[in-house]
């Protein structure tokens, strides 16, 4: 999966582990959310980490929703639950990674 390299800009926030928002590990690098999007720090600046495709996520028993121990992370029009250093949404009677 490739994520889609948008610099967000200006972003005078500086995220961090007390920044007030959500910090969700993917891959090599943690991910902060606010506002409906995800941000990552990238080479002196902040990007956008959104997936670049659509990837479902295969052989996912465990239905997500309130109560199931991951957080929940609001991302557009949707809730992303993390965990396992991805991020998963339910589309379509499956969960996509995100």
């Amino acid at each position: 999966m490739t994520a889609l390299h948008h610099e967000h800009s200006p972003h005078h926030h500086t995220h961090g582990p007390s920044c007030g928002h959500t910090g969700v590990p993917h891959g090599d690098h943690v991910d902060y959310a606010h506002h409906g999007h995800l941000h990552r720090e990238h080479s002196g600046h902040w990007d956008e980490c959104e997936p670049g495709e659509h990837t479902a996520h295969s052989g996912h028993a465990h239905e997500h929703g309130p109560g199931c121990g991951h957080p929940a992370v609001e991302h557009g029009d949707h809730l992303d639950y993390a965990h396992d250093g991805h991020r998963h949404a339910a589309h379509n009677g499956h969960w996509d990674d995100h």
